[in-house]
Parts: structure tokens; C-alpha cells; sequence
């Protein structure tokens, strides 16, 4: 039978990234509620033991706009939760024709809101990072599209499993004494991972309008040299935090890729992000969402448990 042709129990929700950290995450949320759910992914072999038997899978991919078509029919809500800095050297380039593609299609069918997961930073910054820029550009192409977009942008995504928190969690697991770069003070201001996914659902049932930025985070602004103290403390360990002017993004990712089981390539764009100030300029989500994002020290708790109700691979 084919999975697009009964549309009866009304608008349809797809999801893209459904085998990202918050996509996946989000998934099994989406199963939950009473809309019809449908997840694009480029090997629906792969993606059906991730989801509910009642869960459509569609073959897509945001770089084949053929098949997005398809992908969108009878599409009311669907997320863009997709970034391919860690499977390409050029990823801004895929990422603004995923992008189009995507918008372009929304736009053809008759997607009436888009959900999209971006990064925090000023757009006036002229040294913004790559990996930022390309976040905010996204969001972007989304809007222009015509169809109403709903952008979050968030900082670090604290929980077992988000790539910028595992590189927190093995810096601090793996070395006792770090030699720390400039950005481990640079300000930024986490959101734990329940509260992404708390405001992504929300915003689903939104009242029709126009397209919106919503910057969110926790209650903390920090850094990520706090956040590894944190951290430690937590898991009972002493850590030595030596500052050091001359490690440069380039000796940082190095560093990274020794200590860590993140790539070269993403460790090198998480670094030149990090760079940039990612704080909450604009409080509007909290106006127009009830959700009061949980503070760090909770959120790490909350991490750790998770980390430790997870079983090791025998």
C-alpha cells in the first residue's frame, strides 16, 4: 500500500534529521500525539527500527528535490532538523541548497508551518563563525520561502548523546589537567535537551501568523569552562584548568580529536563557534511559551542520569 495515499486522519507532520540527536529525541514524542507522523530519511530500511509500526517513512533526501515533493504531500507541520556539517567539507554550500530545495517544496505543496532548530549568535557579528552563519542563513531561506517558519536558535543542547556536550563530557572524563583555549570563557547559555524538544512540540499548536525567531536557553549564562567545573563537581572529580593564550581553533581541534570521539572536521567547526558569544538577546519565547527552561546544574544532573541508566556494550 502505498504511505502517502490515505491522508483521512487529517494533516499530516513530518519530520526531518529524525536520526539526529534531537530528532530522535523528538520522534518518539511526535508518536505520542494525535497527528498523523511521517519521517523523511534517505534509508527508510534503517529508520523503521527507530520508529512506532504506525509511523510513515517516506525515501527523501533534502539534496533530491524530486523526491521532497513527494515527501510533503498533504504536509500541515513539518520539522527541519537537518545539518550536514559532519558529513561534508563544504557543508555551507549543501546546507543552503538543502535548504532551498526544502523551502522550495514546503512552498509547492502547501506546507502551511516549518519548524526549524538553529544557533544562537549575532547576525552583526562580522567575525560570526562558518558553522553559525550557515545555521542563521537556514533560517533564512526557510522564511523567505513564503511559508510561515518558526526558528529556534539555542546554544549548547545539554544531554547524553549532543555532540557539544559529549565534548564537554570527555575533556573532562579524559584529562585532569587541561590547557584551556580563550573560548572556554567565551559566554554562552545551554538549554537542556527536554526543554529543546518542550518547545519544538509546542510550537506545533501555535495560532497561524507570521514567521519568528525565538531564542531560548537556560536560566544560566555560563561558559563552557564553568560548565566543565560543573561538570567535574558532580561526578566527584578534580579537575586543573590552566589558561593559555596561543591554542589556536586549528591546535584546538587537534586537541579535540585526540580526547574525544568527535571528528577533525566537526571538533575544528564546533571550535570556531565557539568563539562567538551565544547568550538569549531576545526573551520573547518566554512570553510566548509557558515552558521556564530548567538551569545548568540541574541539566547536567539530568544528563548524568541518563548517561548512567544507559548499559554499556558488552
Amino acid at each position: 500500500m502505498d504511505l502517502l495515499a490515505d491522508n483521512s486522519a487529517g494533516p499530516v507532520v513530518l519530520l526531518t534529521g529524525g536520526t539526529g540527536y534531537v530528532g530522535g529525541r523528538l520522534t518518539p514524542r511526535l508518536e505520542q500525539q494525535t497527528v498523523k507522523f511521517r519521517c523523511l530519511a534517505r534509508s527508510p530500511e534503517k529508520m523503521r527500527s527507530r520508529v512506532l509500526p504506525a509511523t510513515e517513512i517516506v525515501q527523501g533526501d533534502v539534496l533530491d528535490p524530486a523526491s521532497l515533493d513527494r515527501a510533503l504531500q498533504g504536509v500541515h507541520t513539518a520539522y527541519y532538523l537537518v545539518h550536514l556539517m559532519s558529513g561534508s567539507k563544504d557543508f555551507e554550500k549543501e546546507d543552503r541548497q538543502a535548504a532551498t530545495n526544502f523551502a522550495q517544496a514546503a512552498r509547492n505543496t502547501g506546507v502551511r508551518r516549518i519548524i526549524y532548530l538553529g544557533g544562537l549568535g549575532d547576525d552583526n557579528d562580522p567575525k560570526l563563525s562558518p558553522h553559525l552563519r550557515s545555521r542563521h542563513e537556514v533560517g533564512k531561506i526557510l522564511r523567505d520561502s513564503g511559508v510561515e517558519s518558526i526558528e529556534f536558535r539555542a546554544s549548547l543542547v545539554i544531554g547524553t548523546g549532543s555532540l557539544s556536550f559529549d565534548l564537554v563530557k570527555s575533556l573532562t572524563d579524559r584529562l585532569p589537567v587541561m590547557l584551556c583555549p580563550r573560548w572556554l570563557t567565551t559566554p554562552t547559555q545551554p538549554i537542556a535537551v527536554d526543554d529543546v524538544l518542550a518547545y519544538l512540540l509546542a510550537a506545533k499548536d501555535l495560532p497561524p501568523g507570521e514567521s519568528r525567531i525565538f531564542e531560548i536557553g537556560s536560566e544560566d549564562v555560563t561558559s563552557y569552562g564553568d560548565m566543565i567545573r560543573e561538570y567535574a563537581r558532580q561526578k566527584g572529580l578534580r579537575r586543573w584548568l590552566i589558561s593559555v593564550p596561543v591554542l589556536t581553533p586549528y591546535l584546538s581541534s587537534l586537541w579535540l580529536a585526540l580526547v574525544t570521539p568527535a571528528s577533525f572536521e566537526v571538533g575544528r567547526h564546533l571550535i570556531e563557534g565557539l568563539k562567538n558569544p551565544t547568550v538569549v538577546r531576545d526573551r520573547a519565547a518566554l512570553d510566548v511559551f509557558p515552558i521556564r527552561p530548567m538551569g545548568i546544574r540541574e541539566a547536567i544532573r539530568k544528563a548524568l542520569g541518563e548517561d548512567q541508566a544507559v548499559p554499556n556494550p558488552s
